[in-house]
């Protein structure tokens, strides 16, 4: 026995030495990065990596914020997939070591046509172990933890929507309120407004015309007051899904004309490639795709496998753990293929395939950020150009509406000129209040596509929930991704 041992030692040294990994290493893609922005802003900062919410200043929106990273559905849902992953990376590395088991029988039989019983008895070790020469389990290894970093980068993703959704929400939430006070408020105006005219009608001095002007421009600030409450409370609804709530009130905090303006971030394109997780996880993908024509390519290899059996085996029960009831046996056994019909070469084929596949799709990932940033910035530029613009327009017709009225006071013009003038400032300050709300959206936009350091400020916050992984698994996982990941990715 000890001979056989030594023998085994032998063949587990050489295939140590020897073994080799099969397949392409991964190498990151070279891809065409601009030097620059087509728009830039004088006034950018390097507030990337900082909460930027806490920049609007409204504590109600902190709270909401963090009330959505603790109670998100699909943050939830992202965090136990990340946890799936992490076993199965567990599962495919199990391969790596000897898998051992336990047999135990006891049988009794009487043969045919003999009035003997015979018992027999059997206790033993199984041992198995596949030497990994070829780097089959190697391959699959790495490509399962790619996926499980792909997936943690998926939750990143989520938690990067979840804190710009709630943002945008909100803001809107408030230019809505916004633009409900001023309909109310003309409405008001417009009321006492018509029955005014409706005494001076009764007394002869208006005619019923006037009457229909101005009872017309008050049903028109009316109906615009259930389609703003409609659209209040659809919003508050979905506010609540992102909080993870059931639908209801939202709490308020500073109106939309008093938040903080957050500074536009700073940074230049090729950073994107390392902020943004919908890239990280593209590449990824990338490398689990690149591992996978490894773990194909070995199919064409011989598995070897060691294998050993230790126990005992006895006809009595009495005698089972006796010396002379010992069985042992150690084998080397190695399977390969012969002829497959194209098999393996298909296979292969088609993990090369998919390799180009997400290559592509790794480029266009990156060419899509890219997009997205420019799309922010060219319209954090120009939404802040309308707003001063709209600015001005309601000043403007702020003056007309009260010039129109001394005027009509003096006789000078109709009340038609009155009503024009009102009619104009009304919709004037619902595009500048709309025109409020795109700023601040263009902003929220702009942190999102330039990714940073503040997702994993966000992602602390999540990470703190009852539902986010453990201290222990956590610090697992991260010590199970340093171990085995591949150094060009560790770079």
């Amino acid at each position: 026995m000890f001979s056989m041992l030594k023998f085994a030692g032998v063949v587990i040294i050489l295939a140590t030495v020897t073994g080799c990994t099969v397949g392409p290493d991964y190498v990151r893609p070279v891809v065409d990065t601009p030097d620059e922005w087509r728009f830039t802003i004088k006034d950018a900062s390097g507030t990337v990596n900082a909460r930027w919410w806490e920049q609007f200043n409204d504590p109600v929106l902190d709270a909401l914020i963090q009330d959505a990273l603790a109670n998100n559905k699909d943050v939830r849902i992202a965090a136990a997939r990340v946890e799936e992953f992490a076993a199965r990376v567990d599962i495919t590395r199990a391969g790596f070591y000897p898998q051992v088991g336990y047999d135990g029988a006891a049988r009794r039989n009487r043969p045919a046509g003999s009035s003997r019983i015979n018992d027999s008895y059997l206790a033993s070790l199984n041992v198995g172990w596949e030497l990994d020469v070829w780097g089959r389990i190697r391959r699959a290894t790495e490509a399962s933890r790619a996926q499980l970093l792909a997936e943690e980068e998926v939750r990143r993703t989520v938690i990067t929507t979840l804190v710009s959704s709630v943002a945008s929400s909100y803001i809107n939430l408030r230019n809505l309120d916004r633009q409900l006070e001023i309909a109310v408020r003309t409405l008001e105006s417009r009321g006492e407004s018509v029955e005014l005219f409706e005494i001076q009608f009764n007394g002869g001095v208006v005619s019923e015309l006037e009457v229909a002007q101005i009872r017309s421009e008050y049903e028109q600030a009316a109906v615009r007051i259930p389609s703003l409450e409609r659209q209040i409370a659809l919003q508050e609804n979905a506010l609540s899904i992102l909080l993870g709530h059931n639908p209801g009130d939202i709490p308020r905090g500073k109106p939309i004309d008093e938040l903080g303006l957050p500074q536009v971030p700073a940074g230049i394109p090729s950073e994107v490639l390392t902020r943004r997780p919908d890239i990280q996880r593209a590449e990824q993908d990338l490398i689990a795709a690149n591992a996978q024509v490894g773990v194909a390519r070995s199919q064409y290899f011989p598995t070897i496998s060691l294998s050993g059996l230790f126990g005992y085996a006895s006809t009595e029960l009495s005698d089972l753990l006796q010396g002379s009831s010992e069985i042992w046996g150690i084998g080397a056994d190695a399977l390969g293929p012969v002829f497959t019909g194209g098999r393996i070469s298909s296979q292969v084929r088609a993990s090369e395939a998919v390799q180009r596949q997400v290559l592509v799709s790794y480029t266009q990932t990156v060419q899509t950020a890219f997009q997205e940033v420019d799309d922010a910035l060219i319209s954090s530029v120009k939404r802040r150009e309308e707003l001063a613009a709209q600015g001005r327009r309601v000043k403007a017709l702020q003056d007309y509406s009260r010039f129109a009225n001394i005027r009509y006071d003096e006789g000078q013009v109709s009340y038609i000129e009155v009503l024009d003038s009102e009619r104009r400032l009304f919709d004037a300050e619902l595009l500048h209040t709309e025109s409020m709300n795109d700023v601040y959206a263009s902003l929220v936009s702009l942190y999102k596509a330039m990714g940073g350091g503040w997702i994993q400020e966000a992602e602390t916050v999540a990470n703190e929930t009852d539902y986010a992984l453990d201290k222990e698994r956590q610090e697992s996982f991260n010590w199970g991704i340093k171990r085995t990941q591949p150094a060009a990715v560790q770079e």
